[in-house]
């Protein structure tokens, strides 16, 4: 947007302001959703930093991203109108992050939104409400300027009629929303004035005005109207419904609220700086504007890393656990510029969760288990920045020895991103050691990985394009499956072939989908998988069978068919579950609810869910934990589940609303899928969860529990499948029959003896072992007597090569050990084969081995017996697959040592 003639002078902006009310961080935040509240919206809860049932996002980045299920049609929200205050990482500028007044990883986004309820009518008015009312945030209306798409008049009209002033609009062709398929639309930006004194520009700079690269016009607000399909075919369709999203980031408005000069002098931020403070000898914040961005770093990145490890992540080296590993390097090394050269960031976690404490309190309550995460990593990337000073000591001593004064940009890119050495640092060496550093090519190295990263990354925050097939279908189904698995007259209320609604459906079609008022059959949530079974008509004849069943957008049981025989709308049939199968996933699903009470009570109370799934056959079970599971544990996990299995302990289930739920104890996962009424499945005292799922009457039902595997399948998130019942029988079967196998083989006379009989074996598998050893060393010092013998002089040194009949490799360097102890050449070379597998070695002096390399000989050779090797200038070793070319690689050996 060009706005060179929008000045504004000091002298008007200061006439008759408002005073600014007094709000802290919670207290904007609650004002904000009280507002809403009022308004008729359903406070949604903050949802995990970790996305749930969304590929498409590593973190979830925004309050709409949590929304996408709603504006694209898939699901019908109980009250079309939502606010919420969401936490969000990005991770796009990180290394803007300290040096901007408002870059941050982790922030917070209040937002209200509408899913095809109100629009541009009512939320300007509400937004200008909230904004201006000395009830509400009671800001100066002299102090607000709004931005509006040029061909959005609508929008501009609202705020004209608000009272917004003509010369406080601004029009803007930016304002415009759109991320890729799916809804899109104009938006509406809101600025406050924080006058000229907290500008950066002066008053009459081009970018001096709302919208302009300054500091004076703050972005406040974002109200963006979703009015248009963003189509596949990149065309722009009016929305069956239109939606409001809205963005108002928190950080931001409590700057304003606090009078404060960046986001990082308010109170989310500046109690962990002046923490931060006590840990450094002699630096202050405010006193170094290089150290303040070092502090700044470390108090954004310790909110990400807790909120995140909180939510389940953990550090590693890929996705989600490398953005916090890098995030905590980054802090660690911001540390080390401030002084601190021990281990602190872990001293953080409890004051990010009392500054968060009144809206997320779980941070607080996992402070000590967080900040043991946060400890190991560090102590673990202390021993890594080590490792980058030596690498960093030896690349200075090998360009010196090279004659260079320049240490290349590859190598210091190397040193910033395997060792979070940043660049400034890797200079400051080097100029100790009278060398500089090539800055561009370390930029080009690092434009190199962040396209890399960018192109890696997977950006599709886009929404599926909206349809109303089944969004507008609210006639009512009921799901009667928690006690009947059969419907004697199920009507057929909703007809669908190939994405069209019909009449009738033919056994000829592909997609046919169905909804009956009434059905036994569970529709898949939850981890559990849905029923199957079939449909018959009046003759008692099986015309068709459900094969899968899924929620429409309304929340009916949606079944897919495969027919035999017509279907038709408005007709009666019987349905009937397959009772087997069905009884199977619920031995299953309870069994899920016992084994993840039973991990809480010995692991820890961190441990989450972080997925499940509950088939028939057996159940998976992942869960958020920091570490290995041992043997013991599982096994503790495994008697404990047992133990209430053979306790036979009623389950009851009761439905009642979200609060009540909660005082009952029921543990909440995925709490933005709940209703206004939930179901709660109550295990005696052992077990109380929300839960939609279909469970027995009796633990006693599932008869024996058995874990079956339990692995890591990603960073801080392992996994645990098991079976029950017949299928926890036939496995313990399958294993006593490996038993006995195992007994006839090392030859018990009872299975009781198999452990005592395999200890016997080990022993003297040992002694054979142990002679055969020395017999090898025997041989080898026989044929090294006779090797030894030959020594050759060549142009680079005198050398000894050979073949020789030896077991391996070991025997190899035993022999060059005796070879380098005795001095007895400049050079060895030795090969050896086993079966169709050949092995060499090469062992150069200490002193030779400063213009002969190992290494290089090895290359040289390895060829001829089509294998490869590498090693250290004193010795270097390869293998391959062609004996028949060991002498070949003797003789090369010689010829390297002569040219």
């Amino acid at each position: 947007m060009q706005a060179v003639d929008f000045v504004v002078s000091s002298q008007e902006r200061t006439k008759l302001m408002k005073e600014l009310k007094k709000l802290n961080s919670a207290q904007v935040r609650r004002m904000f959703l009280d507002f809403f509240i009022q308004h008729g919206h359903q406070e949604m809860p903050s949802a995990s930093l970790v996305p749930v049932d969304d590929p498409t996002l590593l973190w979830i980045n925004s309050g709409v991203a949590t929304m996408k299920k709603y504006f694209d049609g898939q699901v019908v929200p109980n009250n079309p109108r939502m606010t919420s205050s969401q936490k969000s990482i990005r991770t796009n500028d990180i290394e803007n992050v300290g040096k901007t007044a408002r870059h941050h990883t982790m922030f917070e986004m209040l937002g209200n939104f509408s899913v095809g309820d109100y629009f541009k009518d009512e939320v300007i008015p509400w937004a200008w409400e909230l904004l201006t009312s000395d009830e509400w945030f009671g800001f100066d209306p002299d102090r607000l300027y709004i931005t509006y798409y040029p061909k959005d008049l609508e929008a501009k009209k609202n705020w004209l009629k608000v009272g917004v002033k003509e010369d406080h609009l601004l029009a803007d062709q930016d304002n415009f929303w759109d991320i890729g398929q799916g809804p899109s639309g104009p938006d509406t930006e809101i600025f406050y004035d924080r006058g000229q004194e907290m500008n950066n520009l002066p008053e009459d700079d081009p970018e001096s005005y709302p919208g302009g690269e300054n500091e004076r016009y703050l972005e406040i607000w974002n109200i963006v109207f979703s009015q248009f399909n963003h189509t596949p075919e990149d065309t722009y369709e009016p929305l069956p419904h239109k939606n409001i999203d809205t963005g108002m980031g928190l950080e931001r408005v409590v700057s304003i609220f606090e009078n404060a000069p960046t986001n990082f002098e308010t109170d989310l931020f500046l109690p962990l700086i002046k923490q931060t403070e006590t840990f450094s000898a002699d630096k202050h914040y405010g006193a170094d504007k290089a150290d303040d961005i070092q502090f700044k770093i470390i108090a954004d990145h310790i909110r990400s890393i807790t909120f995140a490890i909180n939510d389940g992540a953990l550090p590693s080296n890929m996705g989600r656990g490398y953005v916090i590993r890098r995030l905590l390097r980054r802090s660690v090394v911001a540390g080390k510029k401030l002084g601190i050269d021990e281990p602190f960031l872990a001293k953080l976690v409890p004051t990010v969760g009392e500054i968060m404490k009144d809206y997320y309190p779980a941070v607080l309550d996992n402070a000590d288990y967080i900040a043991k995460v946060i400890k190991s990593e560090e102590d673990r990337f202390s021993a890594t920045l080590n490792g980058g000073l030596a690498l960093l000591n030896e690349v200075i001593e090998e360009a010196k020895a090279a004659g260079t004064n320049q240490i290349d940009g590859p190598t210091a890119f190397k040193l910033y991103d395997t060792y979070g050495f940043p660049v400034e640092l890797t200079e400051e060496y080097a100029a100790d050691e009278g060398l500089t550093v090539d800055d561009k090519g370390f930029a080009a190295a690092m434009t190199e990985q962040q396209n890399r990263a960018r192109n890696a990354r997977d950006m599709d925050n886009g929404m599926g394009v909206q349809t109303d097939l089944w969004t507008a279908f609210k006639e009512p189904s009921t799901y009667v499956g928690y006690t009947d698995l059969e419907v004697a007259d199920a009507k057929v209320i909703g007809l669908a072939v190939d994405g069209n609604h019909v009449e009738t459906a033919d056994p000829s079609a592909d997609d046919i989908e169905v909804i009956f008022d009434r059905t036994p059959f569970y529709a898949e949530m939850g981890g559990q998988v849905a029923d199957t079974g079939v449909i018959i008509n009046n003759y008692g004849r099986v015309i068709g069978r459900v094969v899968d069943v899924q929620h429409a957008p309304n929340q009916q049981n949606l079944h897919r068919v495969q027919l035999e025989q017509p279907l038709k709308l408005g007709a009666r049939y019987k349905l009937v579950v397959d009772a087997a199968r069905h009884l199977k996933i619920e031995k299953n699903h309870t069994a899920t609810h016992l084994l993840d009470q039973a991990l809480r009570n010995v692991l820890g109370g961190h441990t989450q869910q972080a997925g499940s799934l509950v088939e028939a056959d057996y159940l998976r079970f992942d869960f958020n934990h920091f570490g290995q599971v041992t043997a013991e544990d599982l096994k503790k996990v495994e008697m404990m589940v047992n133990e209430q299995i053979w306790q036979e302990i009623p389950v009851t289930t009761v439905e009642t609303d979200i609060e009540s739920a909660k005082q009952m104890g029921a543990i909440a996962l995925f709490a933005d899928k709940y209703g206004d009424k939930v179901r709660v499945v109550k295990i005696g005292d052992f077990n109380t969860e929300f839960c939609g799922g279909d469970h027995v009457k009796n633990t006693n039902e599932l008869g024996l529990f058995k874990i079956v595997s339990e692995g890591g399948v990603g960073a801080g998130v392992r996994r645990i499948e098991a079976v029950t019942s017949e299928a926890a029988f036939k496995f313990m079967q399958e294993r006593l029959s490996l038993l006995d196998q195992a007994a006839a083989g090392v030859k018990a006379v009872q299975v009781k003896d198999v452990p005592r009989r395999i200890d016997e074996l080990q022993a003297e598998l040992k002694d054979v072992k142990k002679a055969n050893e020395a017999l090898q060393a025997k041989v080898a010092a026989q044929q090294a007597g006779a090797v030894f013998d030959h020594v050759q002089t060549t142009a680079k040194g005198s050398l000894i090569a050979a073949v020789v009949k030896v077991a391996g490799m070991d025997q190899l360097r035993q022999m060059a050990d005796e070879w380098r102890q005795k001095a007895l050449s400049d050079v060895l070379v030795l090969g050896t084969a086993a079966g169709d597998k050949a092995n060499l070695l090469v062992a150069v002096s200490d002193e030779l081995s400063k213009t002969v390399k190992a290494g290089d000989l090895i290359k040289a050779i390895a060829p001829a017996i089509n294998g490869g090797g590498g090693g250290r200038p004193t010795l270097a070793q390869a293998g391959g697959k062609n004996p028949a070319g060991l002498n070949t690689a003797i003789e090369q050996a010689a010829d390297f040592m002569n040219n």
